[in-house]
């Protein structure tokens, strides 16, 4: 089977070619970042007007680059949720229109489920069951996958995601969006143990995370420093490394209870954060103790990208799941109300 898949929850418009024999044929990306830059953040109608504009021609492109035509395609899988709703509605018009067109079965993919299996695209896939840490701008989650659909959420964050932690922190010191990537580059530079940070809800029994704690110790960080006149980039770069130190240690602590608690010994990071060079390192060598494996889609894969949800699409697809004729958008969609692989996917959420 021969899936387009079709990325447009937010702020980079993604298409792939999938086959499910074969794998993955051709994808392309084209992300807003520089538009939304003068904004501090994602602007919604920008952002699905920009889709609007990118989305067929990258379908042509990939297209071209697998050496194929629309009449090869199968069936179509697009990102229904969560995400911005104008956007999810861009991905879904053009998922319906095409596949009317085609005469091939269109399927609504969840946006996290197609992060949680991208590391599937990878050469060494994890098997099942393993946890998987979902950390990205809007989500941080902990979950156990015995199978495609069949999860159990272990653990979630009560208020900020890690990334929206790290792009309040960026914007705390001065850096441009997105922040995640500048606030990690700028610790680069930082110093080791000038700061200490707090590692939140570590010091109780459970797997959810915190993080509005921490994002306000950063902002009376800075400005204690700024008060005391010593706000210069060195200490800039040490407040930064001391935060991303604080994120990362927390994430590894978290991870390494719920393998302990789960008995699984694989665990899959996904999600935009899970590039962090620094949270590799750490869930690296926490896995290691505890004689673990750690599984991570490749960087250009962690963030938002069409070749997670054509991968995520094809298996829902070749089980017979399949939308009905009308477009399915859900700007908040709990992942574990997914049915696994045996059941129709339905959900109340398409006919």
């Amino acid at each position: 089977m021969l899936v387009l898949g079709i990325e447009t929850s937010c702020d980079e418009t993604g298409v792939a070619l999938y086959d499910s024999e074969s794998g993955l044929r051709a994808h392309a990306l084209f992300s807003q970042i520089d538009m939304h830059a003068d904004y501090g953040g994602v602007v919604p109608e920008l952002a699905s007007r920009d889709h609007v504009r990118k989305l067929l021609p990258l379908c042509e492109q990939v297209l071209a680059d697998a050496g194929q035509q629309r009449h090869d395609i199968d069936a179509i899988a697009y990102t229904a949720g969560p995400g911005l709703v104008g956007a999810l509605m861009v991905g879904g018009s053009v998922a319906h229109a095409l596949g009317f067109a085609l005469g091939v079965p269109v399927l609504g993919v969840h946006h996290m489920e197609g992060h949680l299996l991208a590391p599937m695209l990878e050469t060494n896939p994890p098997a099942f069951p393993f946890i998987a840490l979902l950390v990205s701008g809007g989500h941080t989650q902990l979950v156990r996958v015995d199978g495609v659909g069949e999860y159990t959420l272990m653990g979630e964050s009560v208020d900020d995601a890690a990334g929206e932690a790290f792009d309040k922190a960026a914007k705390m010191l001065g850096l441009d969006y997105p922040g995640g990537p500048r606030v990690a580059a700028l610790a680069q530079q930082g110093r080791v143990g000038v700061y200490r940070f707090p590692r939140p809800m570590t010091d109780r029994p459970g797997l959810d995370f915190s993080f509005s704690g921490l994002k306000t110790y950063t902002l009376n960080t800075v400005a204690a420093a700024e008060a005391a006149g010593t706000l210069d980039e060195q200490t800039r770069a040490d407040i930064a490394r001391a935060f991303e130190t604080a994120v990362v240690e927390t994430l590894a602590i978290k991870c390494r209870r719920a393998l302990e608690q789960s008995g699984c010994q694989r665990l899959v990071i996904a999600g935009g954060v899970s590039a962090n060079h620094r949270l590799r390192e750490g869930l690296n060598e926490m896995a290691r103790k505890l004689n673990s494996q750690v599984y991570y889609a490749r960087p250009e894969f962690c963030t938002d990208n069409g070749a997670m949800i054509a991968y995520a699409g094809c298996q829902r697809l070749l089980a017979g799941q399949r939308d009905g004729d009308r477009i399915v958008a859900v700007p908040r969609w709990p992942m574990d109300t997914l049915p696994p692989l045996h059941e129709p996917r339905t959900n109340g959420l398409a006919d």
